[in-house]
């Protein structure tokens, strides 16, 4: 999905999808904000996915997502999808301070913005005409291909987020401003699924193992043992659903070796192994593609703060 490009300068992508093609693993290496010209996006969190409609503004952050898309009728999915680093966001907003006098904040802040890695909401009339225009120059083979233009769009995408009323939205993006912050858990998501431990963490940010636990428990509002365990069991309930791989198989991809452990850590956290959690999705639904529409859906916060 993402593709390659230097570290700090901006890139600007536009997808075209025919056809639907199911649940699909993205990791991301640097932050997004996208656009839906057409179809239906979904993004799935554990067993729940959550919608994202034509015409949404959504941000999605470094780390691992699962995906599906889904064509209108007639008609291809269409996205629009601005990948920067935090370095790159840091350097826009310096150049907005320093050369126009432009000082942000955001007072906005919710659960929705500490504990979900992606947010959405309807684009405002200034930011549907942005993007509008934006898909108008994606046409034209030398703006692909143009650095400067694609600084000076993302320049605007910034300014028109930031100067919108104080949303999750702009909270992610605010907290992207430390760049310290995006290489932090960007060495989290990284390590998500490996067998590290959290004094390797620890060393990997250069930081004590008292140090990385109290910065881990601030950003992301649980210590790191219990965190990293959480998240590793929700990837393997999706895996359980979506994949006919074994019991053990699921375990090893989530970064739990002992098929014992994990079966006993999946039965802690959902009061009910492995093997029966699947039996029981596919007894009530019927199949065992996550992607079918009978799966349990949340609509996604539209309103996000606003």
């Amino acid at each position: 999905m993402e593709k390659s490009s230097t570290q700090q300068q901006p890139q600007i992508v536009k997808y075209v999808e025919a056809s639907h093609s199911g649940i699909e693993s993205v990791t991301l290496s640097r932050n997004a904000i996208g656009y839906l010209l057409r179809g239906t996006k979904y993004v799935y969190y554990g067993d729940r996915r959550y919608r994202i409609s034509r015409g949404d503004i959504f941000y999605m952050g470094v780390g691992h997502h699962y995906v599906e898309h889904f064509p209108e009728e007639g008609y291809p999915f269409e996205q629009i999808v601005f990948y920067y680093t935090p370095s790159c966001l840091q350097h826009i907003l310096s150049h907005l301070n320093i050369s126009y006098g432009v000082h942000f904040s955001n007072s906005h802040s919710c659960d929705w913005c500490r504990f979900h890695n992606h947010v959405a909401m309807p684009a405002w009339n200034a930011a549907k005409s942005f993007f509008g225009n934006t898909n108008s120059y994606l046409r034209e083979e030398v703006f692909q291909h143009d650095e400067t233009a694609e600084n000076i769009k993302m320049t605007e995408l910034i300014y028109l987020i930031m100067s919108h009323d104080d949303c999750c939205m702009k909270s992610k993006l605010m907290s992207n401003i430390d760049i310290a912050r995006g290489n932090f858990e960007q060495v989290v998501y990284d390590h998500m699924f490996k067998d590290v431990s959290i004094e390797q963490l620890s060393g990997i940010c250069n930081r004590s193992l008292t140090s990385f636990k109290k910065e881990f428990k601030r950003r992301f509002s649980m210590p790191p043992h219990k965190w990293f365990i959480r998240h590793r069991l929700m990837h393997s309930r999706l895996l359980l659903i979506s994949t006919s791989m074994s019991v053990s198989e699921i375990g090893n991809e989530c970064a739990f070796p002992n098929t014992s452990h994990f079966i006993k850590l999946f039965k802690k956290e959902f009061l009910i192994t492995p093997s029966a959690y699947r039996s029981k999705y596919m007894a009530e639904n019927g199949s065992k593609n996550l992607s079918c529409t009978d799966v349990r859906e949340v609509d996604e916060l539209k309103v996000m703060g606003v």
